[in-house]
This record gives C-alpha cells, sequence and structure tokens, in this order.
C-alpha cells in the first residue's frame, strides 16, 4: 500500500539498521579489548564464573607468595642452626681433645678461651637471627618458638600449620646447658675441670638441633609442594578463565564484516524505501 503518512519498508529498513549497529559496535568493542565479555549484558552466567575464577585465581597468587615468603624465613632459621651446629661439632672437638691426657693445663686453657667465644657466638645467633625484622630463634619470643599458621590457598580453609616450639625450647635449653658463656659473659671451666661430661652435653645438644632442623626442612618441602600444586590450578584456572572471557578474533573478525556489510546494504535499501513516497505524488499529477 502506498501511504505518505506510514513508510512500512522504511520501518523495516530502520530496525533492521539499528540491530545491525548494535552487532557491529560490540564486535568492535570485542576486537578493541580482546574480550568477548566487556560487560554482564554480553554473557551474565559467563562473567559471574569468569569473576569467580579471577578471584580464584588472585588469591592463589597472593598464596604462592605466601610459600614464597615462609620458605625464604624457614631457609633463614635452618641456615642459622647451621651454623650453630658447625660451632657445636667445633666445641666437641675442643672438648674431646681435652679430655686427653696428653692436654697440659695451658692447652686446656687456650681451648676454654675458644670455647667460650664460641659459646658467646651461640647465644649471639640463637638469640638475634632475624627475618623481616622478627627474631625466628629467641625463646619466648621468636617467630618459629610458637606455633606457625601459613595461607597456603585462596580460601580460609587452606592453611598450613607447623608448631616446632617443642623441639626448639628444648634445643635452646641443651645449648644452654653445654656452654656457661650461652647467656653471660664469662670465663668458663667445661674444659679445664669437666672436658669429658661436656661432651655428652654437646651431643645432646646437637642431637637437638638437628631435629629442629629436620622440622624446619619437612616444613620446607611441604611448601615446595604447596608451590607447584598452587602453579599448576593457578595455570589451568586461568586457561579456563581465557576460555569464557576472551575474544575468538578470527570469529568475531567474521562477524564484524558481515555487520558492515548488512550495514551498507541496508542504509542503500533505506535510501530506496524513502524515495518510495515519491511515486505517491506522480499518482496526483
Amino acid at each position: 500500500m502506498l501511504s505518505l503518512h506510514t513508510n512500512n519498508a522504511a520501518l523495516s529498513a530502520q530496525n533492521s539498521l539499528t540491530r545491525t549497529q548494535t552487532s557491529l559496535s560490540t564486535s568492535m568493542t570485542r576486537l578493541s579489548t580482546g574480550y568477548r565479555i566487556n560487560s554482564a549484558a554480553d554473557d551474565a552466567a559467563g562473567l559471574q564464573i569468569a569473576s569467580r575464577l579471577k578471584a580464584q585465581t588472585s588469591g592463589m597468587n597472593v598464596a604462592m607468595r605466601n610459600t614464597q615468603n615462609a620458605t625464604s624465613m624457614l631457609q633463614t632459621a635452618d641456615g642459622a642452626l647451621d651454623e650453630v651446629s658447625n660451632m657445636l661439632i667445633r666445641m666437641k672437638d675442643l672438648a674431646t681433645q681435652a679430655s686427653d691426657s696428653s692436654s697440659t693445663t695451658a692447652d686446656k686453657t687456650a681451648m676454654q678461651s675458644e670455647f667460650d667465644a664460641l659459646g658467646k657466638e651461640l647465644g649471639n645467633v640463637l638469640k638475634n637471627t632475624s627475618f623481616g625484622g622478627n627474631k625466628l630463634l629467641a625463646s619466648g619470643t621468636g617467630t618459629i618458638d610458637a606455633a606457625m599458621t601459613f595461607q597456603i590457598g585462596a580460601s580460609s580453609t587452606e592453611t598450613m600449620s607447623v608448631n616446632l616450639k617443642t623441639d626448639l625450647d628444648q634445643a635452646l635449653s641443651d645449648v644452654s646447658s653445654a656452654s656457661a658463656n650461652y647467656n653471660t659473659a664469662t670465663t668458663g671451666t667445661e674444659l679445664t675441670s669437666s672436658a669429658n661430661a661436656t661432651i655428652g652435653n654437646l651431643e645432646t645438644a646437637l642431637a637437638s638441633v638437628n631435629k629442629v632442623r629436620s622440622g624446619l626442612g619437612a616444613a620446607e618441602n611441604r611448601l615446595s609442594h604447596v608451590y607447584n600444586n598452587l602453579s599448576n590450578i593457578s595455570t589451568n584456572t586461568k586457561a579456563a578463565t581465557g576460555l569464557i572471557q576472551d575474544v575468538d578474533f578470527a570469529s568475531e573478525s567474521a562477524n564484524m564484516t558481515s555487520s558492515q556489510m548488512l550495514m551498507q546494504a541496508g542504509t542503500a535499501m533505506l535510501k530506496q524505501s524513502n524515495s518510495m513516497s515519491s511515486m505517491v505524488m506522480s499518482l496526483l499529477q
């Protein structure tokens, strides 16, 4: 029907152009950002899933840093105890030498001097070794001398507990008992009067220190496995997020080209439909 008031063809062409323009705008936005989902309207369910996965990935990345920091802290403590062990071995060697009848009083006095210096340094290492400004091995105040909880995942339930307090307290007590110079600057008599008994005390101290080191090593190994597992989960979670949120450039480029062609065709048809009103005027001539 020819009408001046209503041009159905033009209305249809305009409606088609509007839909095509929306589709073209969506394709151009996706291609410019690289994301298939740029607003909740693009894919409400997909956005919810992708956001949850991104939050999980972000939390796991922080947890991975936590495990690295925790490992570094435990390695610092282990390194300090390794030096303590070396000093205890040297002190035991001195006690063993002093126990022999071939050692003169002067020899024992000289060895006692070195023994006292090592005892003083044992106290320095165990009381002052720190990580991030916090003491690690000091009795009652050290981080290792208390129950530790490491956050090893993105959720509140993913924690790792390590408690070496009992073993460390025993080690500190045994080391202190092995050297009079551990707590106070004094001249000891371990090698000049009871060298043989000192050997046993040092063996006990060494065993206690090594027990703490064993616990630290076990915790370090566990944290290493935690890190590897988190890395694997994070990688696969990121891949899953990408499958949901990232745009397929090949497919979207084809959609954009199709929309551009439809825009050109729709514009041409709108022009043709608008010329139909002139046909009415020809009937009135």
